[in-house]
């Protein structure tokens, strides 16, 4: 399919603004490590064709790049997807949209500590609006059933961002759809020793085969661990960064929004200041990638 590179950056958005809602729809249908695990499965077969057809499977298994792999498949797919689907339990889909661009605050804290960028006074500022925002959303949701799941996503969006950092570790010769295919490939192990803790403490492993749960399988594994990763790719390649980055970084309306239109969430004042806020706070740290220039 041949689309340009802005409606690829409205497809990634569009895929995972859907996401919090997916999750929440396979709570009580699929165990959160059952469906990461069979997603990341799908998300294999998804990618294999390209792989094959381009003789890529030695540079999945590379010395060089292994450890790397395994690392960013452990902590940027198995562990963080499996949580966020644990949280969901007991969140709404907005709450969990909005809380999510806290991963901007860890995105700034490892690009200091470990490949020593260090951010701007307008980076800076941007990251108080976020917090800010997401204050709003723990001390309103604060001892209530939702702020369980909200501290849980709070405490895991460091994980995506300990991949992403180690993903710009890998060479640069590499296709996007190999790391795509490492992704998934590599998130295996961790999920099979999640899948054998949870069997040794007779943890009960759910799916129940409704058209629900084949929907959300589907478009984990396909959607979300598959076309997701190439148009997002796709459209970076493409256009300026920091502009793909504020198209990506406002899918917490969507989210939002359709939570609401399903019935999942009930729109609150506090949602929709913390949103607005989170929102301007991430779109002022991305526009300072052009204007310094990466």
């Amino acid at each position: 399919m041949q689309y340009s590179p802005l409606t690829a950056a409205w497809i990634c958005w569009a895929i995972v603004g859907l996401s919090p809602i997916m999750g929440k729809y396979a709570a009580g249908l699929i165990s959160p490590a059952i469906l990461v695990f069979l997603g990341t499965l799908l998300g294999v077969l998804y990618f294999t064709p390209w792989i094959t057809q381009n003789h890529k499977w030695g540079e999945l298994f590379s010395p060089k790049t292994l450890w790397k792999f395994l690392f960013i498949g452990t902590f940027g797919t198995a562990l963080p997807f499996t949580v966020f689907l644990i949280a969901l339990h007991y969140t709404t889909p907005g709450n969990a949209a909005i809380l999510q661009q806290s991963e901007l605050i860890y995105s700034l804290i490892f690009a200091a500590i470990f490949l020593k960028e260090f951010p701007s006074r307008a980076q800076l500022g941007g990251s108080a609006l976020i917090i800010l925002g997401v204050l709003i959303i723990l001390l309103k949701e604060q001892y209530t059933p939702r702020w369980m799941g909200d501290l849980i996503i709070l405490g895991s969006t460091w994980m995506l961002q300990a991949g992403s950092t180690v993903a710009k570790k890998l060479p640069k010769h590499l296709d996007y759809r190999v790391i795509g295919m490492a992704r998934n490939l590599f998130a295996l192990p961790a999920l099979s020793v999640i899948l054998g803790v949870m069997y040794a403490l007779h943890e009960p492993f759910t799916f129940k085969s409704t058209a629900t749960a084949w929907m959300v399988l589907g478009y984990t594994g396909i959607l979300k661990y598959g076309l997701a990763m190439i148009v997002w790719y796709k459209a970076i390649r493409a256009l300026d960064l920091s502009k793909v980055t504020a198209i990506y970084l406002s899918y917490p309306v969507l989210s939002l929004l359709l939570s609401a239109l399903l019935g999942l969430d009930q729109i609150t004042p506090h949602q929709i200041l913390g949103l607005a806020i989170t929102c301007a706070g991430a779109y002022w740290v991305s526009s300072t990638v052009q204007k310094e220039g990466h």
